[in-house]
């Protein structure tokens, strides 16, 4: 669009809350994830009216921990007092270390820039962190109370309608209410009402695997002394993470100095369910790490620090393998999904909270460009920018959660990067905002003129140089791990 510069263009920084006049767009948000939370404060700051909608009686701050890609991160510098929250729950001084399954040592512990450095990426600019979810969570909330932005509670959406004439959209709800708004943001995750419109559900297949995940108060450990010497705090004071590699599994454990989180990837069981609710107790997760391939079993201490963990804590969560799909929006482009509506994301790929944040600020961005009376441009713009990466990223994950279940362990002593997932540059350098600002016109110009989607070479891709979008199911893939073979990326350069 005329006057739109991109922030190397203009020299500055992309304007701060207030900065940006009103769009006089109408954007109704339904969900209350980090996705949904995410596209409340961007629009907000990009000069749209917004309006939440949640199906719960507040919004679910629990949980334990995942990746926060620097792609995803970069927005809090228009956001000061969250930057200051993030720094100050941030884990610093972090450390790594890493084991086989049965407790041997593989790589000592590292500062965690050590560990970047031995992989060749630089220490002063991480490609993310490992956040604990409620802090996180915390964080957004407080932001978004602090700006009045309205969250209405107890609004279960069962339907959402389009109306292309009058170039609106809304959802009722269970109690047969009705909200409008000029664009409807579906960010209510899997199984989102959204699909019937958007193109049909996408059937989730089962992927034959599960994750136990606990995160409890670190007086815990004070149960056994043991455990509590062995998953130390470095120095007393500094967090580490420990990572597990055994024969199709591997886990993962945080201690900070006042959490301990584990988490470890397993065969299904039968009583896994894919909700963060779905509790079982110490005892199975211990007959089933006895029932785990190979011949040597798990280490004693894991056992032992599993048996630490609280009642009704550890969640048994059901990995569901969903195949990309290129249709988010509805036919009048009036309704969007983004986050796990649009593009799920096993909880062990390390990039579903970093792409569900780039959908929000893609978005936000796409719709003050084009403005109140091009919501439908804009929305297609954002989805031309997003489906060839997110697919790329979905696949990306695949790929790392098979190679930390059959990690080559004669590799791994010559190279210790071999026991490290990718953590390629074309997903951490990414910025969705200047990357919308600087491509809508090209990607916009290129739509009127009937390119398609993955013929579009009228802007950079924001996926691996060179790769050529080819369309892949989860079929191929699960048939692949069946047959030993290795995920196939596909050409370009995914590192």
């Amino acid at each position: 669009m005329p006057g739109v510069l991109s922030s190397r263009e203009s020299g500055m920084e992309f304007k701060p809350l207030g900065s940006y006049p009103e769009t006089g767009i109408d954007v109704l948000i339904v969900g209350t994830g980090l996705a949904g939370l995410t596209a409340a404060l961007e629009c907000k700051r990009k000069g749209h009216n917004v309006k939440l909608l949640e199906r719960n009686a507040t919004i679910n701050t629990a949980g334990d921990m995942y990746f926060m890609g620097l792609s995803a991160t970069r927005f809090f510098k228009h956001w000061p007092e969250m930057a200051k929250e993030y720094d100050s729950i941030g884990l610093h001084n972090a450390w790594i270390e890493t084991f086989k399954h049965n407790g041997e040592q593989m790589i000592r512990p590292l500062r965690v820039a050590d560990r970047l450095k031995a992989q060749g990426l630089d220490p002063d600019t991480p490609p993310g962190t490992f956040q604990m979810r409620p802090l996180v969570y915390k964080m957004f909330v407080h932001q978004v109370e602090s700006l009045g932005i309205k969250v209405e509670f107890g609004k279960r959406v069962v339907d959402y309608w389009e109306d292309e004439e009058r170039g609106k959209a809304g959802v009722v709800t269970e109690s047969g209410e009705k909200f409008e708004g000029d664009v409807v943001v579906a960010a209510d995750g899997v199984g989102s009402k959204s699909q019937k419109i958007v193109g049909g559900q996408v059937r989730a297949r089962s992927s034959g695997r599960a994750m136990w995940r606990a995160a409890f108060p670190i007086e815990n450990l004070d149960k056994n002394p043991e455990v509590k010497e062995f998953f130390h705090l470095i120095n007393g004071t500094e967090p580490i993470v420990r990572t597990w590699l055994g024969p199709s599994t591997y886990a993962l454990t945080l201690t900070r100095p006042d959490m301990m989180i584990w988490i470890m990837n397993h065969d299904a069981t039968g009583s896994e369910a894919e909700s963060w609710n779905n509790t079982i107790e110490y005892e199975e997760v211990l007959k089933g790490m006895d029932a785990m391939p190979g011949k040597t079993k798990w280490a004693p201490i894991f056992k032992e620090l599993v048996k630490c963990t609280p009642p009704k804590t550890i969640i048994n969560f059901e990995l569901l393998w969903r195949n990309p799909q290129p249709s988010w929006t509805s036919p009048g482009a009036r309704i969007i999904q983004i986050g796990d509506s649009a593009h799920s994301f096993l909880p062990a790929s390390g990039n579903g909270a970093t792409q569900a944040i780039e959908d929000s600020i893609s978005l936000a961005s796409c719709l003050q460009i084009g403005g109140k009376e091009k919501v439908a441009q804009s929305v297609r713009a954002h989805i031309r920018f997003r489906f060839i990466r997110t697919a790329c990223a979905q696949k990306l994950g695949f790929s790392n959660a098979e190679l930390l279940q059959e990690t080559d362990w004669d590799k791994v002593k010559l190279d210790p990067r071999k026991a490290a997932p990718k953590l390629p540059k074309w997903v951490w350098g990414h910025d969705p905002e200047a990357y919308a600002y600087e491509n809508y016109e090209k990607c916009v110009e290129s739509m009127n003129k009937g390119v398609a989607f993955d013929e579009d070479d009228s802007f950079p891709p924001n996926y691996p140089p060179g790769y050529k979008y080819e369309p892949w199911n989860i079929e191929q893939i699960m048939d692949d791990m069946r047959n030993g073979k290795p995920i196939e990326l596909g050409p370009g350069n995914w590192d």
